[in-house]
């Protein structure tokens, strides 16, 4: 899945709600706190379900640039990469990207069948959230 769009939110607005996300994410899942410095190579467990979990590497990270992280289970390794570019003081543009590959050939015969079903629902609720994003920096620059 791949996604670009025009954002009216500063650049670094969107990389600070990105980072916020995923430090809330390593909270939830290991107790630890964590500060965006440590996160350059971060791993973590992420359980899913009560049986099914993987492991989260975060291989890329630019400050209101970049972020890419991997998740590994016994089934897949999936990618993730957020790319923010900056158009002018108050907007920029997002590159998302989604990249995975199965384990078997089952496996990725189940996946191109689930893929399919659920790619509009992902990138609807994908759209909704950038949205969300945008109207929540208008209510932070309102009480400013």
């Amino acid at each position: 899945m791949e996604i670009v769009r025009k954002l009216n939110v500063p650049a670094e607005f969107l990389y600070e709600t990105i980072i916020r996300s995923v430090l809330s994410d390593i909270h939830s899942q290991t107790g630890k706190k964590v500060v965006e410095s440590q996160l350059p190579g971060f791993e973590y467990i992420k359980t899913f379900s009560k049986n099914n979990s993987a492991k989260v590497k975060i291989e890329e990270i630019t400050k209101n640039e970049s972020y890419q992280y991997r998740t590994t289970s016994n089934i897949n390794d999936f990618t993730v990469t957020y790319k923010v570019r900056s158009l002018t003081k108050e907007s920029c543009e997002l590159h998302y990207t989604e990249k995975m590959e199965s384990y078997g050939y089952l496996q990725k015969l189940n996946d191109a069948f689930v893929g399919i079903i659920w790619s509009r629902l992902k990138k609807k609720r994908f759209h909704e959230m950038l949205k969300q994003i945008e109207v929540n920096y208008s209510r932070e620059v309102v009480r400013l």
